[in-house]
């Protein structure tokens, strides 16, 4: 299966040993740069991936680092197997003193080698709809669509998704890779490509914690909720919170924790 190879292991059960192969989530470095109107190329980096869907990772990396605010920012792209080149329209946005990392930025970590993230605590996304309203069961489909949608990781265990899911719990689009981030950049850089963009009326669910960059991203797509299976940080909270968003955290099939944006539950009104 793409994303995962085979290596030997023991396996080891009540002091028993046997030896087989096992599949393990792939982790290799992709080259990200980009070309501008003018023709002059900088390099944003390397980041750890999964391969696969690569030009979905550009572009979803891209929208949330404020170079691109849409498809046809984007003149062009060249993605060989370690390295991607995005050629600029000249509707892009690229500051290089703001943009060019500093360091390789790990599966871990979106955003690493940054100087600064000051402008994207206050970068701004689409106005995010105040139409959609769900429940709990809503939700609690939307986390079992999620869980029963992680191909890789239902063979390594080592992998990270995110998914855009309707209004009825429904998953209409999952990524997956062994960077929380990248799964996030992956799933909006596949819905700009296909020209679903900005997100309007749905939910984006990740199978891990909301961290601030996960939230910033999810914003910068426009999604109005944010649903994650872990806590949330405080950053991610008050991020929610200033741009309106409502952020759910500890998300079950039975229970969740509100953090922002009560007013889009429908259990909730009074």
């Amino acid at each position: 299966m793409d994303g995962t190879e085979q290596r030997p292991i023991s396996r080891i059960v009540r002091g028993k040993s046997t030896r087989e192969p096992d599949s393990v989530s792939v982790e290799a470095a992709l080259s990200i740069s980009i070309l501008t109107p003018d023709s002059e190329s900088h390099s944003l980096g390397i980041t750890m991936r999964t391969p696969g869907h690569d030009v979905n990772l550009a572009l979803g990396l891209l929208l949330s680092e404020g170079i691109i605010d849409k498809v046809s920012d984007v003149e062009g792209v060249v993605a060989l197997s370690d390295s991607i080149e995005i050629q600029l329209s000249k509707g892009a946005s690229f500051n290089s003193s703001e943009h060019i990392r500093r360091t390789t930025t790990t599966s871990s970590c979106g955003v690493c080698g940054r100087e600064s993230i000051s402008n994207l605590l206050h970068m701004h996304g689409p106005p995010l709809s105040d139409k959609i309203e769900v429940g709990q069961t809503e939700v609690a489909l939307a986390i079992s669509g999620l869980r029963s949608n992680q191909r890789i990781f239902e063979l390594t265990g080592g992998t990270h998704a995110c998914a855009r899911v309707g209004p009825s719990g429904e998953v209409i689009d999952i990524a997956e890779d062994i960077g929380r981030h990248n799964a996030m950049d992956k799933l909006v850089g596949a819905a700009m490509g296909g020209e679903i963009f900005p997100i309007g009326d749905e939910m984006v669910v990740a199978s891990g914690r909301a961290s601030f960059e996960l939230v910033q991203k999810a914003l910068r797509a426009g999604f109005p909720i944010f649903i994650a299976v872990g806590a949330p940080s405080t950053l991610a909270v008050d991020l929610a919170n200033e741009h309106g968003m409502t952020l759910i955290g500890f998300a079950r099939e039975d229970r969740m924790t509100v953090f922002s944006g009560n007013r889009r539950l429908v259990n909730e009104r009074s």
